[in-house]
């Protein structure tokens, strides 16, 4: 079964600097029906305008994955960590028992546009840690970009949970299989593609359960992210 949520129907907050779409409830921005997905807690679409960003605040008791699709991303954190995330690569914070971190668009001209991942953690009261990987993308094939036992180029989630990435030409197609108790949830982050025969443009995710795969097809230039979840958490 496919359940589409439509990237129009999705929370919203948009301030001078920053327009963010919530697929789940974040925030000031709360749906009872829309809590998550499995350990899935958040996906959010950000812009952030050049030269702005989130100032220094806390975390804890999260895995935070950040995929950056246009610009750069600066992070520092109390880890003493500080990079720069650029397309093609992905990071991990483990925020565990406290972490604070800030993340800040150093460019003077354009804006960068991310997702920002939220994950539950296998357990509370982690070690907070940070990583970050470049990811070795293929066109039309799907590359892990975080896992429990990641491969490499992905980066280690404390979850039984794996993400993996695709950039599709026209045409081109992926599949990811689903284990009994599995399920998958896809995210488009540009173009328009099918799941099976589902319709699902830019912005909009989809629930996939009681399949054994993910079958997505690109119908213009596109780029998803694709989670295999436990359906329990």
């Amino acid at each position: 079964m496919i359940t589409v949520r439509q990237a129009d129907r999705r929370g919203r907050t948009r301030l001078d600097w920053l327009d963010s779409w919530h697929t789940f409830s974040f925030g000031d921005y709360y749906d009872p029906a829309h809590m998550g997905f499995g350990p899935l807690r958040v996906i959010n679409d950000d812009v952030v305008e050049a030269g702005r960003g989130f100032g220094t605040h806390p975390h804890r008791d999260m895995e935070i994955l950040t995929w950056v699709l246009d610009g750069e991303l600066q992070h520092r954190d109390s880890l003493g960590t500080g990079s720069v995330i650029r397309p093609g690569e992905v990071q991990i914070m483990s925020a565990g028992t406290g972490i604070e971190h800030s993340e800040f668009n150093p460019s003077r001209v354009e804006p960068v546009h991310l997702l920002q991942i939220w994950i539950l953690p296998e357990r509370r009261g982690l070690p907070p840690r940070y990583d970050q990987q470049v990811v070795p993308l293929a066109q039309g094939a799907l590359r892990q970009i975080a896992a429990r036992e990641p491969e490499p180029g992905a980066v280690r989630v404390f979850q039984d949970t794996a993400v993996h990435a695709a950039r599709l030409a026209p045409g081109q197609h992926v599949e990811l299989p689903l284990r009994p108790g599995r399920a998958g949830w896809v995210q488009v982050a540009r173009g328009d593609v099918r799941v099976d025969d589902t319709s699902l443009r830019e912005g909009d995710g989809a629930a996939v359960t009681a399949q054994d795969r993910v079958a997505i097809t690109a119908d213009t230039e596109a780029e998803v992210l694709v989670f295999n979840l436990p359906m329990q958490h």
